[in-house]
């Protein structure tokens, strides 16, 4: 997307409301403002810039949560501690600062990623792409990126485990995508597959996935 052209931040929100499951609700953020950190939510050695990332982002799942007081410290892993019943996600990136939560009860995991509808390098190309994978021109493999950025988080919670973009090969279908677990990832046995939806608007291109709890007998 050249770079004079406007962002519209709402317009992506907008299209992320309306895909969201039920029970999903949306927090959002000025990416670019400094905003009062809860106790527990240091970030003292970051740079102004990282600082204003993570103070933001604090700010969206605070508002997606209902909660203005709510702390949501730093974990081991260095993923947020959502507090007791809830599980949420959160993006950023240049103008836009969203968060998704959820009731635990109700879903494992979530995971958003979005980021400026832009071509990526070809030199990054490799890192993101399976062998098996293909990808017409820059944009198609930036669908890739936020679409394993977002599986990756939404499995997270659930496996604690790290790993890289070649863990997970993607199937496309109009705007639904599978990702495919090429390796067991415990609990996540080779093969299993999450779900989940690219999003575009507003000069984004984003990507949501909601493992939801498995119902009794299932």
């Amino acid at each position: 997307m050249p770079e004079n052209v406007t962002r519209r931040p709402s317009d992506f929100a907008a299209v992320l409301r309306a895909a969201l499951p039920p029970g999903v609700s949306l927090g959002h953020a000025d990416p670019a403002r400094l905003y009062p950190l809860a106790p527990g939510e240091g970030l003292a050695s970051a740079v102004p810039k990282r600082q204003i990332e993570f103070s933001a982002g604090r700010a969206a799942a605070r508002s997606g949560l209902g909660l203005p007081d709510q702390s949501l410290p730093i974990g081991p892993d260095r993923a947020p501690i959502w507090p007791s019943g809830r599980v949420g996600s959160i993006t950023h990136c240049a103008g836009l600062c969203l968060a998704i939560v959820g009731q635990s009860d109700d879903y494992e995991g979530l995971g958003l990623d979005a980021e400026p509808e832009e071509d990526v390098n070809p030199a990054h190309w490799e890192q993101i792409l399976r062998p098996d994978e293909a990808a017409a021109d820059g944009l198609a493999v930036l669908a890739h990126f936020v679409a394993k950025e977002a599986a990756y988080k939404a499995q997270f919670p659930i496996s604690k485990q790290l790993f890289g973009f070649h863990c997970l090969r993607l199937r496309f279908s109009q705007n639904d995508f599978k990702a495919e677990f090429m390796e067991t990832v415990l609990p996540f046995s080779k093969g299993h597959s999450l779900h989940g939806q690219i999003l575009r608007a507003g000069g984004y291109l984003g990507a949501v996935v909601a493992l939801r709890q498995p119902q009794p007998g299932a």
